[in-house]
Order: C-alpha cells, then sequence, then structure tokens
C-alpha cells in the first residue's frame, strides 16, 4: 500500500508535468460583454436631455420625473417619448454622460450666450434633484469618485462655437461654469470656424479660431471636432497640443455623411491621441439612411415647387411619401461596423461611444435607448473584441483622454489667456 503522502505527490507531478489542468468554459459574448461594463462603465460622449428640457418644458422641471421618461410622448404634436432616463441609464450601464447644453446656432451672438447659459443651469439643477443618482463633475477624480460612490458622473459639453458669441473671455466664464468641452461649430458655421454642412467661409478655422482652439487647451477643456468641416478638423489639429475628441460621429469611408470623419483625419487623431465617439444616428450610420435623406429633400422641394402657397398640401404629400418610404434604420451591427472600421485603421485606443440620444428622433434598430448599450457591446464581443478592448471603449479611453487634456492644461498654469478684442 503506497503511503499517502507519496500517493499525493505523484498526483501533484501528474498534474505539473502530465495531463493538463481543466480548462476554464470559455466565456459567452454576453458574459465578456458584462464583465467588461462592471468593470468599466459606458462613459457616453453626447447626449441631449437639456435641449429635451428646452424644447417640451421651457425648462421648467416643476413635476418632471427623471427616474422614467417612457411616458413622455405627445402624439398630438408627433413628439416621441424620450430616450434617456436614470431607470434605462443603469441598465445601459451608463457610469458618466456628457450632457449637450446645445442651443441653436440659428440665434444671435447674445442670444446663443443666454441660452447657454440657461442649459447650464437648467442642467446643473437637473442633477441637483437626483444626488443619489447623478453627481456633477467638472474633471477625472470627480468621475472616479462618482464611480465609487455609484453615482452616475455627469458633465457638460456646449454643442457649437457660437455658444460663445466670438469672446474668448466668454469661453473662459463657460469653463468656469462648467463646460467641459465645446463642438467647435454646429450646422452652419460661425465667426471663426467652418461646418460641415455649411458652404466653406473660411477655409477651416480663421486666426480666432485657432487661439479658441488654443485656449480651450489652454484652460483643460476638450475640442470636439463634430459637426466641422475636414479643414476645420485638420486645422485644429494642426494647433492642438493635447488630444481632441469627436464627440458623435463616425467613419466616412462607411457613411459619405460630411457629419462622418474621413481616414486621413482619423490618422491624425491617432497620432493626436484623441478619441473619435460613434453615433447611433442612421443617417450617419447607414449609407441607405443617408441617400434616404437626399431623396427626402427631393421629394420636399417638388412637393413645394407644386404646391406653392399650400404648406397644407406640402406637408400632407410629405406625410404620404414619408409612410410610403420608410427610412432604412439600420441596426446594432451597422454601430459595431463603424467601431471594428476605426479601431482596425487606427486603433482600440481610440474609440468611444457617443450615442446622440434625445439629440435625435430614432437610432438605430436595437439601440433605441440609454437602456440599449450592452447589446453593442455583445455585438462587439462576438466579433472577438476582448474585454480589455471593451473596457477602454465603453469609459477607459475617454478618460486617459481627459486626464492628457488636464495634464496639458496644468503645464499652461504660467501662460497668460488668449485675448481678443470685445465686439460691442
Amino acid at each position: 500500500m503506497r503511503h499517502p503522502l507519496l500517493l499525493a505527490g505523484s498526483l501533484l507531478a501528474t498534474f505539473a508535468f502530465g495531463a493538463a489542468l481543466p480548462a476554464a468554459p470559455a466565456r459567452s459574448p454576453e458574459q465578456v460583454a458584462m464583465a467588461a461594463l462592471a468593470a468599466a462603465p459606458v462613459w457616453d460622449g453626447h447626449n441631449d436631455v437639456p435641449e429635451q428640457l428646452r424644447d417640451r418644458r421651457k425648462n421648467v422641471l416643476g413635476n418632471f420625473d427623471f427616474t422614467d421618461t417612457t411616458n413622455t410622448a405627445d402624439p398630438a404634436a408627433n413628439v416621441g417619448a424620450m430616450q434617456t432616463d436614470l431607470r434605462r441609464m443603469r441598465a445601459g450601464k451608463i457610469g458618466a454622460q456628457f450632457w449637450s447644453v446645445y442651443v441653436s446656432a440659428n440665434l444671435t451672438d447674445q442670444q446663443a450666450v443666454q441660452a447657454t447659459l440657461e442649459q447650464l443651469d437648467v442642467t446643473k439643477r437637473l442633477v441637483a434633484r437626483y444626488p443619489d443618482a447623478l453627481m456633477l463633475c467638472m474633471d477625472s477624480a470627480c468621475v472616479e469618485a462618482a464611480w465609487k460612490k455609484g453615482r452616475i458622473a455627469s458633465l457638460m459639453g456646449m454643442e457649437g462655437g457660437h455658444s460663445i458669441g466670438g469672446s474668448l473671455a466668454v469661453l473662459r466664464q463657460m469653463y468656469a461654469l462648467g463646460a467641459r468641452y465645446m463642438t467647435l461649430t454646429h450646422f452652419k458655421n460661425n465667426a471663426w470656424a467652418d461646418s460641415s454642412t455649411d458652404a466653406p467661409a473660411h477655409n477651416g478655422l480663421t486666426p480666432l479660431g485657432k487661439d479658441v482652439v488654443r485656449e480651450m487647451q489652454r484652460l483643460g477643456m476638450l475640442v470636439d471636432l463634430a459637426h466641422v468641416s475636414e479643414k476645420t478638423m485638420y486645422d485644429a489639429l494642426e494647433v492642438a497640443k493635447a488630444p481632441v475628441i469627436v464627440s458623435h460621429s463616425n467613419a466616412f469611408a462607411l457613411n459619405h455623411h460630411p457629419r462622418n470623419v474621413p481616414d486621413g483625419v482619423l490618422d491624425a487623431i491617432k497620432a493626436n491621441g484623441g478619441i473619435v465617439m460613434v453615433n447611433f444616428y442612421p443617417p450617419y450610420v447607414v449609407e441607405a439612411a443617408r441617400l434616404w435623406g437626399a431623396e427626402r429633400d427631393a421629394a420636399e422641394a417638388r412637393f413645394k415647387a407644386l404646391n406653392r402657397g399650400r404648406p397644407d398640401l406640402v406637408k400632407a404629400a410629405l406625410a404620404d411619401w414619408d409612410k410610403a418610404n420608410p427610412m432604412p434604420r439600420g441596426s446594432v451591427a451597422d454601430v459595431a461596423d463603424h467601431l471594428d472600421y476605426i479601431a482596425k485603421r487606427i486603433g482600440v485606443d481610440h474609440v468611444g461611444l457617443g450615442g446622440d440620444l434625445d439629440g435625435i428622433e430614432v437610432a438605430v434598430a436595437g439601440l433605441e435607448d440609454a437602456s440599449a448599450y450592452p447589446a453593442l457591446f455583445t455585438e462587439l464581443a462576438r466579433r472577438g473584441w476582448s474585454q480589455q478592448d471593451l473596457e477602454k471603449l465603453a469609459s477607459r479611453n475617454m478618460m486617459r483622454v481627459l486626464k492628457a487634456a488636464e495634464a496639458y492644461a496644468a503645464s499652461q498654469r504660467g501662460v497668460v489667456p488668449y485675448e481678443n478684442p470685445v465686439s460691442f
């Protein structure tokens, strides 16, 4: 009979030098996705709840319940329900959100400045109403503190340079009030930068526009290249000394919408250390939806030409056209295609998510609201993205970019502010 100790030793030797230990069972794509989101919650780059508060409620919160907004549809006004609330953000594993304090680019400079102040205010008031769920943050350390407390870090970004009224002094005050990024333009040019969806007026950035970029980075405010023209992108990247973001855009190679990012700019963003945060709006995701939009514009122009002075007939004809020609919405897989493309071209360190929820009337199928992010992560895991890759996509990339912007600003503390003369 063998001695028990000798038997145990022989068994250990068998495992060490003979048959391998049983392999751990492979994780499913769902398990990989959820493990990634448990380790690194989603940090979304662009959500327009503040715009909904302005449009639907004139910024009067009153009895507004952000716990559940699924009952906010108004069929009589042809307004759908909001896409975001606290319940669905929790289900979507969102741990940090850039709330867009967007105001219309059709406002005058002075109107835009006032309206932006109002949007900063309503966002702060909304966050303050839910202290157990939301935490207003101005820097990366606060985001990390919010996560430790189980709260959703809430940061604010301005969408369009018109929000500063052409004034570097106003830019500084917006930063002081909490704005932590600014999209250089919206859908039309401003006095110092060209938009992607307007006829070029400045060949990119003017000298003032370049100083705006410099001053933003001196302060620690993220430069956002969503909505800007390709030349504006290149001009900003040439000036930038810290990483930039593209808060809610996709790959131009897959969808030729001017809102998307061309390959050459993707390469420059990699060199800059920046991040492209992918959008869920079908006309920016699916090429067929972009073409559908062009066809719809042509149909509307034809109806107007045929029914001059009869907007009622134009409206009815366009409604009939919409029923007969629904927009191709695309799916989660189409958004994953953009992420795959960008990651393969410039690396997984340079991708993020900026769904544009509540700033769009419809999202791709499967990503309709703030609860749906895990479906996208599962799709990517199914395609071979590792847990580490998914954690970078979720929030580690955005955290790296913000910390780099903060570090650059810290290095500039001895630099005097950039100045421009007042206009009136």
